[in-house]
């Protein structure tokens, strides 16, 4: 018996109605669009607005999505992971709130939070439900509200980061398809470059914190970014070496959408072509967990059967981490 496999056997995503441009943050903080544009790659980012309008929004609307396109029963799913920097709660988590909205009773579910390679982690990890043979149907989210923890008063973040996400379907499968092969990594040593000062059990939430704004995210941008480029990249390439692929073998990679000049050094990295990779940043910015499924839900219609995709992602922490799969179905 050949060895069970997780395919992704659909991807859907989500973004908010509003549209953040870059003109209009120049009217918030001393930025312009050329600085941001070239700097970042980034024209706009949407946003969730509204009153009680969390994370967990994004995440029932691509499930939802998702759902209808596969015909899939939400009673048949077996477990949902959300990968979130943002939830709506300490607890419970979103994950459970997503299941609830969308009727999968019988699911079990739980939120990962790896930073940006929280979408990268979680598809690793249900996967391996998959491969173990319990489980039949698996659904990995990853969603991000980045706006509730952004400071609009500061300029090298507020231009970054938007809202939405996407989720995919995780199936077994005995062919020769699906997801091949991971690489995650960690270092804690990199979480004073990235992360968010004031929230959780060490400094929990007072007057002062709040009056310090110590409640949004907070990032030595460039140290953070050599960071992303040599990591992202040499785990990349690592992936590729693992497997025996070339830059020619590879159909996509599908980056993190953190900041296009890392986008372009792990390309030249891993010998990929423009053409092969999967970019929306100038559309949406970095949505956290959210950027690698939205790249596979844009893309989606251009891919075939068998495609070779690497997936690479790096995120505060520090996290980084890719994936090598094989499509498994013409869209």
């Amino acid at each position: 018996m050949n060895k069970i496999q997780a395919k992704i056997s659909g991807v859907s995503g989500y973004v908010p109605d509003y549209v953040l441009t870059n003109h209009e943050l120049e009217q918030l903080v001393d930025t312009t669009d050329e600085w941001i544009s070239t700097r970042t790659g980034i024209k706009e980012r949407r946003i969730l607005k509204g009153e009680g309008q969390g994370t967990s929004v994004i995440g029932i609307e691509s499930v939802k999505q998702l759902l209808e396109k596969t015909n899939t029963n939400p009673v048949d799913i077996d477990l949902l992971i959300c990968a979130t920097t943002t939830p709506d709660y300490q607890f419970p988590a979103t994950a459970n709130l997503i299941a609830d909205a969308i009727g999968a009773k019988n699911a079990f579910g739980y939120d990962l939070q790896a930073a940006c390679s929280g979408f990268i982690f979680a598809l690793a990890t249900g996967s391996q439900y998959i491969e173990t043979g319990k489980y039949k149907k698996v659904v990995v989210v990853g969603a991000d509200k980045m706006s509730s923890i952004i400071d609009y008063e500061d300029r090298s973040t507020c231009v970054i980061f938007g809202d939405g996400g996407g989720a995919v379907l995780l199936e077994p499968t005995q062919e020769d398809t699906g997801i091949i092969d991971s690489i995650l990594r960690s270092d804690g040593a990199g979480a004073k470059h990235l992360h968010m000062k004031a929230g959780g059990s060490s400094r929990p939430a007072n007057h002062a914190t709040i009056d310090a704004r110590e409640h949004f995210v907070y990032q030595e941008g460039s140290v953070v970014f050599k960071f992303a480029v040599t990591q992202m990249a040499a785990v990349a390439k690592e992936i590729m070496e693992n497997n025996q692929l070339e830059g020619n073998d590879i159909t996509y990679l599908v980056p993190h959408q953190a900041n296009k000049r890392i986008i372009d050094a792990t390309a030249r990295t891993m010998g990929i072509s423009n053409d092969k990779v999967m970019l929306n940043i100038d559309k949406y910015g970095n949505t956290t967990n959210g950027t690698i499924p939205l790249c596979l839900w844009n893309y989606e219609q251009k891919l075939k059967r068998d495609d070779k995709l690497i997936l690479a992602a790096f995120g505060g922490g520090f996290t980084w981490g890719s994936i090598y799969l094989k499509w498994a179905y013409n869209s």
